[in-house]
């Protein structure tokens, strides 16, 4: 199929980086600014006072009375004690009470229309947190489904049935936008399932998953699209961290991986969960259920909860997947959202 002639247009993720330099430049700007201002304003008030003695602590005493001298010597009458000292107390106030021979202006200071979105640009906000809970060291959306993390796993169905209804290419297209929007430094894996599961970007024929290395991982099936599990060694998922090269290499492994048979979604969510360090979040989509996908679905809500793993599932166009994929993400606090044959999209509590 030919491509369409390319316009030289922003792509979204121009267009974010832009949007973060001007926000960057007008912080930072502010900023110098609001300190060159104070720092007038101290140089003011430095200037307007004159050095002034420090006012001598004052301190009185009454005098001792004399004694009487009595005609009765063994008598003593009208003795008074010698009065003590006023306390610290009496002396500051005595102080308090004296009057200056200058007087200290108090300059009066009106501040005006000054930013107070400083530090929570797209830029700062990451950088100086801001209390989300994962550090806010970055983030992603996926079919409307926005989240804050540093490590994030997709786990997405490449099965043949995701050709019913065009499904794989609402899937390639989403997944695209997802990637375009991501930050820099944030560190994603990616895991493609069918009856085999394998990491994005790799080959899978005939159960046999072949890395960009050439090494070989095997699959087989008891019988079955539904009975595939590892055949020898599992694969490790790699952690990537987001660039512009990286976001342009993982856009064209969506764009250009093949579909194939078979339908396990236990065995990459497994897999994802591997990973070390463990993902802090997934993003789960598969267009159905599967023969055992029930209790499938309690043993990944089980170990993702014990690991602190939030799991949030899509199910798309395929209403007999919501109770399972309800499960795991009730069971890790994610959410649920379906997609219709339209695509639209309806978040299920």
């Amino acid at each position: 199929m030919s491509q369409p002639e390319q316009v030289a247009t922003p792509t979204p993720r121009s267009v974010l980086r832009r949007q973060q330099r001007t926000a960057t430049l007008v912080s930072l700007i502010t900023a110098l600014l609001l300190m060159v201002l104070i720092g007038l304003i101290l140089a003011v008030i430095l200037m307007a006072v004159d050095p002034v003695e420090k006012p001598v602590l004052v301190a009185y005493s009454g005098e001792s009375e004399p004694k009487k001298v009595i005609v009765k010597p063994k008598v003593q009458i009208n003795v008074r004690k010698k009065p003590s000292a006023p306390s610290m107390a009496a002396s500051k106030m005595i102080v308090a009470q004296s009057t200056a021979p200058t007087a200290i202006p108090v300059p009066e200071i009106v501040v005006e229309d000054i930013s107070m979105d400083i530090g929570i640009g797209d830029d700062f906000g990451a950088g100086w947190g801001d209390g989300d809970g994962f550090g806010g060291g970055g983030g992603a959306t996926f079919f409307g489904q926005t989240v804050r993390a540093e490590r994030i796993a997709y786990v997405i169905d490449f099965s043949s049935s995701m050709k019913g209804q065009d499904r794989h290419k609402l899937m390639r297209a989403e997944l695209a936008q997802s990637l375009s929007t991501m930050k820099n430094g944030l560190q994603i894996g990616m895991v493609f399932f069918s009856g085999p599961a394998w990491v994005a970007g790799d080959t899978v024929k005939g159960g046999v998953v072949t890395t960009k290395k050439g090494k070989k991982f095997k699959w087989k099936t008891g019988g079955g699209h539904s009975k595939w599990v590892h055949d020898g060694p599992k694969q490790k998922v790699p952690w990537w961290t987001i660039d512009d090269k990286e976001v342009n290499r993982l856009t064209k492994i969506v764009k250009e991986s093949s579909l194939s048979g078979g339908t396990v979604w236990n065995n990459p969510l497994n897999m994802a969960l591997d990973m070390d360090p463990a993902p802090q979040m997934i993003y789960f989509m598969t267009d159905g259920a599967a023969s055992g996908s029930a209790a499938w679905a309690q043993e990944i809500g089980t170990r993702a909860k014990k690991m602190g793993v939030v799991i949030n599932c899509v199910a798309l166009m395929q209403p007999r997947a919501e109770k399972d994929l309800k499960t795991i993400a009730e069971m890790t606090g994610g959410q649920l959202t379906m997609v219709d044959g339209n695509g639209k999209r309806k978040e299920i509590k």
